[in-house]
């Protein structure tokens, strides 16, 4: 494409690694997105019991605001869950709450809201997901806030198209090659061709898109995809597939095919789970997320784990810039309740109610103790955190 500038697969990680740093410079809440090993850092050197420990069971491992939305299963049917699992382990059911904790209050100082909010934030949380815990198969949930029922509505109403004008820049089947959409070389070209050959992977985006044995599918563009921010400097492509039908009828796929790295997160000890990362998330994401775990695929591509999935139109993050009182509150205690869920859903009875027993504990009077020190640690060290990568930022700009 002319004017196109082509960035080498040597060139990419200075490149990646500066967009990473502009975006984790935006806002002390975009940092605490961006930083997860800073939170794990924290963690390693708590003394043992600061944190309640919880029965052993697949967590989100960054279970921050952007990590949760609206999520379509293969019939098209949304619902709000866990939507990354890229630090998915067998772990401390724990460390999910105080993540999501430090996440809320972040938003909260970002939108400018007193501290007694934070501390109606965190009560509230417990609460929601002391209700999701118990009963994870219900189909009642609490309010959903408005910055939750507006991406849900959104996710509801879209269609192939919009997710082709937002994504690709166009309705017609292409991949724009610009500032987020790079030309891939020869070698990756050639080993996506492959990928796409493969029997497995035909056979999961052909039943997506509901397809039988006579329908033919085939590779037509691909690309490299800065995207995200812990992905940014590992492999992420964007491929797009045609599936032809026995009528002459066409579809098209966009799919999404992101490295899988060794999590920062600590598993449970003797936790049994697979060896390799992308066998890792997508086993986390059929316990945490079914709505994506039937959609994704564990490959290889130039002999690194990859995580391979469709993407649908209906999968939107929730994306909160600002918070009233009232809604940081509601958040609260509705994405605590979906996350308790997903720990619930992998517990039975009696485990789950003795679970919640434990969360619940003293929080008669507020959060628990132990979650309101964890939150205010470390909301204070990463704003501290945050202010001196915007230094950094500040002087490698100068220079």
């Amino acid at each position: 494409m002319a004017g196109v500038k082509t960035v080498s697969r040597a060139g990419r990680e200075e490149v990646l690694e500066r967009q990473r740093t502009l975006k984790m410079a935006k806002s002390a809440h975009a940092y605490v997105r961006g930083n997860t090993l800073k939170f794990y850092e924290w963690l390693d050197g708590l003394p043992r019991g600061t944190l309640p420990e919880g029965p052993p069971v697949w967590i989100c491992g960054d279970c921050h605001l952007g990590n949760l939305g609206p999520l379509a299963d293969a019939n098209g049917h949304v619902e709000i869950q866990i939507r990354d699992l890229d630090q998915t382990v067998i772990g401390n059911p724990a460390h999910d709450l105080v993540r999501l904790g430090l996440s809320l209050t972040s938003a909260a100082r970002g939108s400018n809201l007193p501290g007694v909010v934070t501390s109606r934030m965190l009560e509230e949380m417990v609460r929601g997901y002391a209700e999701g815990l118990a009963e994870p198969d219900s189909d009642e949930t609490p309010p959903e806030p408005d910055a939750v029922r507006t991406v849900r509505r959104r996710a509801l109403g879209r269609h192939w198209k919009h997710l082709a004008r937002e994504r690709l820049k166009d309705v017609e089947p292409s991949i724009p090659l610009g500032r987020r959409f790079w030309a891939l070389d020869a070698e990756e070209r050639a080993a996506l061709d492959d990928l796409f050959r493969q029997d497995g992977v035909r056979d999961l985006v052909l039943a997506l898109n509901g397809r039988g044995e006579g329908a033919r599918m085939r590779l037509i563009d691909a690309a490299y995809w800065m995207k995200g921010c812990s992905s940014l400097g590992y492999l992420r492509y964007a491929a797009l597939v045609r599936i032809d039908g026995e009528e002459d009828k066409r579809r098209f796929a966009l799919v999404d095919l992101k490295e899988a790295v060794d999590a920062a997160a600590p598993p449970s000890p003797g936790a049994r789970m697979p060896e390799d990362p992308a066998e890792r998330v997508v086993a986390g994401a059929r316990a945490l997320s079914p709505n994506l775990g039937e959609r994704m695929l564990p490959v290889h591509v130039l002999g690194k784990p990859v995580v391979m999935r469709e993407l649908l139109p209906q999968d939107l993050k929730l994306d909160v810039d600002q918070f009233s009182r009232e809604e940081a509150v509601q958040a609260a205690h509705y994405l605590a309740h979906v996350v308790g869920r997903a720990h619930g859903r992998q517990l039975d009875g009696a485990i789950r109610a003795e679970w919640r027993r434990t969360v619940m504990c003293g929080s008669g009077d507020g959060a628990p103790s132990w979650l309101w020190s964890s939150v205010v640690e470390l909301a204070g060290r990463h704003e501290v955190g945050y202010l001196q990568h915007c230094r950094f930022y500040a002087r490698a700009e100068a220079a």
